[in-house]
């Protein structure tokens, strides 16, 4: 656990060194830690090092750490999938989830969002290389449903979020994230100006440069900073 600190500042330093490649500004890049898995210990090290964005991909681990740390400050993240039976635990619990794929869950999301808390953020899943064992809109969906979910009330359509093939050419992990890019600002054209997307969530630890050079606001690490997990 010690290592954490560590692990922190050498991941910031490569992000920051990925954005100054990039011609952009590191502080418009989140840094959002995977947490699933680990401890609430583990998390509030994280936020002692200066942390304060953490993704979970299992609910009922996740609901238990978050009144576990009410005491911090913490932006929480859903970034798992996401049933239909279970969309009030995100809605009551969390500030953002990355994995919406259909309009019915997004219309839950709204329904379901307290109304003492702010609007939940949601980026749209998108299967950005069209793979069956992926979830995921295809682009064309995402067309087709952006308008419907920017109207809905209690929620606010943030962006999108895709993982591509894995690939350790760099040119060709910047190829996906170059179109999901590109399909933002299709989005965009159909919306209102209060309703522009600013959010993409792309990258993680193997494909973290690549992401930022197309764009990339969100990345997401976990192994970097928390270390091997004990099997």
């Amino acid at each position: 656990m010690q290592n954490i600190e560590n692990n922190i500042t050498a991941v910031q330093r490569s992000l920051q060194q990925a954005a100054r490649d990039a011609g952009r500004n590191p502080e418009d890049i989140l840094l959002l830690a995977v947490s699933k898995t680990r401890t609430s210990a583990q998390v509030r090290l994280a936020v002692d090092s200066g942390l304060s964005s953490f993704g979970e991909n299992y609910l009922q681990e996740a609901v238990e750490k978050i009144d576990q740390l009410t005491d911090l400050s913490i932006s929480w993240h859903f970034i798992g999938p996401l049933q239909s039976n279970k969309t009030r635990q995100v809605a009551e619990h969390f500030d953002w989830i990355h994995t919406v794929d259909r309009l019915k869950i997004a219309q839950r999301l709204s329904n379901q969002r307290p109304a003492d808390r702010a609007p939940l953020n949601i980026c749209l899943q998108i299967n950005i290389d069209n793979e069956p064992s992926k979830s995921g809109l295809t682009p064309e969906q995402a067309i087709e449903v952006a308008s419907s979910i920017a109207a809905l009330p209690n929620i606010r359509l943030r962006g999108l979020m895709a993982i591509p093939k894995p690939s350790n050419e760099p040119a060709e992990q910047r190829q996906p994230f170059a179109r999901l890019r590109a399909l933002r600002e299709e989005i965009n054209g159909m919306l209102d100006n209060s309703q522009k997307l600013d959010t993409l969530s792309m990258g993680m630890s193997g494909d973290l440069e690549a992401a930022i050079s197309q764009g990339s606001t969100m990345v997401r690490v976990g192994t970097d900073i928390f270390g091997k997990r004990e099997q």
